[in-house]
């Protein structure tokens, strides 16, 4: 897969994020996808990350802004840096109350490209940040 075509896939995979289409979000994942979350453990499967995306979308409301997407020469792999723009809506576990706080957070994330879908994405974030941000 050419690196243009990786790059649009991946800003088509969080346009679908901002949409909250989790139909078309998951469209765009490997049925094997490999997802490694944020200070947290690695996950397997299109149903994980639908598991993943029901909990988010029930504690957070987010919107990706400041996009900005790299890729290696053969479309393989990519990288992308943003910014998230949160409201912290229902408290999730282990984490501060929720209370509608909103956020800004520098955020990242790393993929593996497959048959022209996303096969692994890692997020990375500092937690503490965003802890501090929400914890007031």
């Amino acid at each position: 897969m050419p690196h243009a075509a990786t790059a649009g896939l991946i800003e088509a995979y969080y346009d679908a994020f901002n949409m909250q289409d989790t139909e078309r979000f998951l469209g765009y994942l490997t049925d094997d996808v490999v997802h490694d979350v944020n200070q947290g453990g690695r996950e397997t499967g299109k149903a994980a990350f639908r598991a993943f995306l029901d909990r988010m979308s029930r504690c957070y409301e987010e919107k990706i802004v400041d996009l900005f997407v790299m890729t290696n020469a053969d479309g393989s792999r990519a990288a992308a840096e943003f910014t998230v723009l949160g409201v912290y809506l229902e408290t999730d576990d282990g984490l501060p109350p929720a209370e509608g706080q909103q956020y800004r957070l520098p955020a990242g994330a790393f993929f593996e490209i497959r048959d022209g879908k996303v096969a692994r994405i890692s997020n990375t974030y500092n937690l503490t940040d965003w802890v501090k941000q929400v914890a007031g």
